[in-house]
């Protein structure tokens, strides 16, 4: 699997339009617990379905596109962060030590 960088707000439509899942990671480049979460999350990663988008977001670098998910998905600012989006609406955010490919995987398969 790999990454879709998630570098405009336009993107953000396009994941909001989506029919299916599609997840987004949220990470600072200068966290080492978010540098943490990532290596664990991509070292599981392969239990999630292939045709689910996986979006990545520096949110150093891209500042303004966190604070729009927070709005669009109506969920707390968190780092790091993941959000799984089925049809446009998030149906899991995990945080921190709370981040889990396998616990994405299961929501899915339900």
């Amino acid at each position: 699997m790999t990454w879709v960088n998630l570098t405009s707000i336009d993107q953000l439509d396009d994941i909001k339009g989506a029919s299916g899942f599609s997840l987004i990671f949220k990470h600072s480049t200068r966290c080492s617990i978010s540098m943490m979460a990532r290596k664990n999350f991509e070292m599981d990663w392969d239990v999630i379905p292939e045709d689910t988008k996986l979006y990545f977001l520096d949110l150093i670098a891209y500042r303004e596109i966190s604070n729009k998910i927070a709005e669009v998905f109506q969920v707390a600012h968190q780092s790091p962060q993941i959000l799984l989006i089925k049809d446009g609406d998030c149906v899991l955010e995990s945080s921190h030590s709370d981040i889990s490919a396998d616990e994405v995987a299961e929501v899915i398969a339900a």
